[in-house]
């Protein structure tokens, strides 16, 4: 039992030193190309060195960091292109994803939710005139909402696996530009045409045509570089993306 709580403590001691150090590298407290001490880091999240020394392990595994030499890790920068192939990625394995949900079949309980997400979605955009950052965030809840459940409606754990270590990655989760898209003129001209493409996918997964959905998806994806290429253009839009510091500009 003692052994059992020990091992829990670790691993809480652990996922705790994960989120407090992504959370210092994502909002610039660390430059890309910086070497990071364990000491400061178990000092600033007051934890001992064994969480914080598994916590870089898995931080570089996710690709926030990479490995120095002789020792240690640094913070890792991203050019454009290795945005984009992060974005080219995911959309590759949510593509994976919609044609296994519609080649292999979705419950109808699977598809009502899917529905009533995007009916959430549309009566969302349905408030143009009024719109504020406030809609862009429940636009954001909404559409992460409907993105786990095109990935729950694969119904494999392997794909949930690849997904989950890509979108782990600064910028690349379907949601990295949303709030940036507030400060971005016509963007809602963007969401709307998302909408209209998440509407196609659930259509392709409900008529069990997997190649339709696959391609759909993987172009739904490229929406968020788009997004990127007007968030660079401007510098207001540039202070609303999480771990924009790491963006190294050539």
């Amino acid at each position: 039992m003692v052994t059992q709580l020990s091992s829990a403590r670790d691993a809480s001691q652990t996922e705790r030193a994960v989120l407090g150090i992504r959370e210092l590298v994502l909002r610039g407290d660390f430059r890309g190309g910086e070497r990071l001490s364990e000491v400061e880091l178990a000092a600033r999240l007051s934890v001992s060195r064994t969480p914080i020394r598994a916590a870089l392990q898995r931080l570089e595994e996710e690709g926030l960091l990479e490995a120095a030499q002789p020792t240690g890790y640094i913070v890792r920068s991203f050019t454009e292109t290795d945005i984009f192939d992060a974005i080219e990625v995911r959309g590759t394995i949510e593509g994976l994803a919609a044609r296994l949900a519609a080649e292999r079949g979705v419950s109808r309980l699977m598809l009502d939710e899917m529905k009533q997400c995007l009916a959430q979605i549309d009566r969302i955009l349905a408030q143009q005139q009024d719109w504020d950052e406030a809609h862009f965030i429940q636009y954001g809840a909404s559409n992460a909402r409907f993105h786990a459940l095109m990935l729950d409606a694969a119904g494999s754990a392997i794909v949930e696996r690849a997904l989950s270590r890509v979108i782990s990655l600064p910028f690349s989760s379907p949601n990295a530009f949303v709030l940036a898209q507030a400060k971005i003129p016509g963007s809602f001209d963007i969401l709307k045409m998302a909408q209209a493409q998440h509407h196609d996918i659930v259509e392709a997964i409900e008529t069990r045509s997997g190649s339709r959905a696959e391609a759909l998806a993987r172009e739904h994806a490229r929406i968020a570089r788009k997004n990127l290429e007007l968030t660079l253009l401007n510098n207001d839009a540039m202070r609303h993306v999480i771990g924009a510091p790491l963006i190294r500009r050539v």
